[in-house]
């Protein structure tokens, strides 16, 4: 006769060691600084690679292309595209979630308080391009005026992360929606200045892709994977315009819903009376899918349904986001050569000199100027947790420039000696201000919480 097989059979030790590894793992990866750390070593890598003995291949990694076709029809793209352009939006769409959220009951949520990133911003965009016009008016070095107009969000939070729980949150919504409006500002500066036309045919098409999405969500459908199709062609309408697709994430993150759609009963109550059903059905060692199925469909669609879709997407993309997409972009955006810099030119050095005061002095001093007038005229007032060393710390952190100042600088100068020191600048003025950020931070609210 068979041995009788125990209720609760054993948990093989190997199983066991696997899933305590797993915990600690999921324990890590949950620590703030962690994530920043990462984007650290992965930029200092490029930077490393891009001026090696084999820098090329850096440059040629990240411009290969990709290419997936059906039939006739192809699409063929970098890397770098499918990173920059791409991936990035994922990190844009949960940026903008979290500032949908804070709009609806945080640090955003009324205009006295939104009003304070947005004079922020608009301090540091307009300070640094001032500081540099006044250095470089009337010379070939004036065509970079907005290359330190830009704050690149992506490292900016990276850095804020390595400061760990110490910041309040607070802080890190003002500088992901000051870099948010920052990064507005500059794709504008772009349109306007930089670019030849636009195909206002992509506008449309990025339209329809809204209205497909708005319909989406008045017909009830919250799996995220229906989004999918309508969040493309929004992406692709922006990227046929002309401007920056990765805003695609910024306006699908805002479009969020922050409350979950509407049912006939409470998820928790769904919940509870399917857990209950399930329970009275299953009877161990008994074929019971279909008595089964419907009650842990419904589970699943309440336990969906528990968090709002805003909340959703942060908690469903965070881990992606800091240890997947960040990491690559860093990757394949810090690696600026430092070869075919000529500082001896006296333009050269106006170039270099204006970037780095722009970046370094003026975003700061930008952001502190106008948030200080702001709150004296009573236009908007601080949120809850933020003091004037948490508006100081964002305005140094927004003077990582970086990819965004080099992308601009790129489209500013035709001169290839002018634009590899406008490169260097940005990499020299955005490593200052991560530093002057870093320093800034634990000096002030080292001792705020535990890390």
């Amino acid at each position: 006769m068979p041995a009788k097989r125990p209720a609760t059979p054993a948990i093989p030790r190997p199983q066991q060691l696997t899933e305590r590894a797993l915990a600690a793992l999921e324990r890590f990866s949950h620590i703030e600084a962690v994530s920043g750390i990462v984007l650290l070593l992965a930029a200092i890598t490029a930077l490393v690679w891009a001026n090696s003995s084999v820098g090329d291949s850096y440059e040629h990694f990240w411009h290969t292309q990709v290419t997936l076709g059906l039939g006739d029809f192809s699409v063929s793209q970098s890397l770098h595209f499918l990173v920059n352009d791409g991936l990035m939006t994922i990190f844009f769409l949960v940026v903008g979630a979290e500032i949908r959220q804070e709009i609806k009951d945080g640090a955003l949520a009324n205009l006295q308080l939104a009003a304070l990133p947005l004079g922020a911003a608009l301090g540091g965009v307009l300070m640094p391009a001032l500081l540099y016009l006044a250095l470089n008016h009337g010379t070939p070095a004036s065509a970079g005026w907005a290359v330190p107009t830009a704050t690149d969000i992506a490292f900016a939070v990276g850095v804020l992360a390595l400061l760990g729980k110490s910041i309040p949150a607070s802080v890190r919504i003002l500088l992901l929606a000051l870099a948010i409006i920052d990064d507005i500002v500059a794709i504008l500066i772009i349109a306007v200045f930089y670019t030849a036309s636009l195909d206002y045919l992509g506008l449309l098409v990025a339209v329809a892709g809204l209205l497909l999405v708005l319909l989406f969500q008045r017909m009830g459908i919250s799996k995220a994977y229906a989004y999918v199709l309508p969040g493309a062609i929004v992406w692709f309408g922006l990227l046929k315009t002309g401007v920056h697709p990765t805003l695609a994430g910024v306006i699908l993150g805002l479009m969020t819903p922050v409350y979950s759609k509407p049912m006939s009963e409470r998820p928790v109550d769904i919940i509870r009376r399917n857990f209950n059903e399930l329970m009275e059905r299953f009877t161990p060692g008994t074929d019971n899918r279909e008595a089964v199925a419907e009650p842990l469909r419904q589970l699943r669609d309440a336990q969906r349904e528990v968090l709002p879709p805003v909340q959703r997407i942060q908690v469903g993309l965070h881990l992606w986001v800091a240890f997947g997409v960040m990491p690559l972009f860093a990757l394949a955006n810090a690696g600026v050569s430092f070869a075919g810099a000529n500082l001896s030119d006296a333009v050269s050095q106006h170039v270099f000199g204006g970037v780095m005061l722009a970046l370094v002095l003026g975003k700061p001093l930008g952001v502190l100027l106008f948030s200080f007038l702001l709150v004296r005229l009573n236009i908007c007032r601080l949120p809850e947790g933020v003091t004037w060393s948490g508006v100081g710390l964002v305005g140094l952190l927004a003077g990582i420039g970086f990819t965004m100042s080099i992308f601009i600088a790129s489209l500013a100068f035709s001169d290839p000696t002018l634009l590899a020191s406008a490169k260097l600048s940005v990499l020299a003025a955005s490593t200052v201000a991560a530093v002057l950020g870093l320093v800034w931070g634990k000096l002030t609210f080292g001792k705020a919480r535990p890390v």
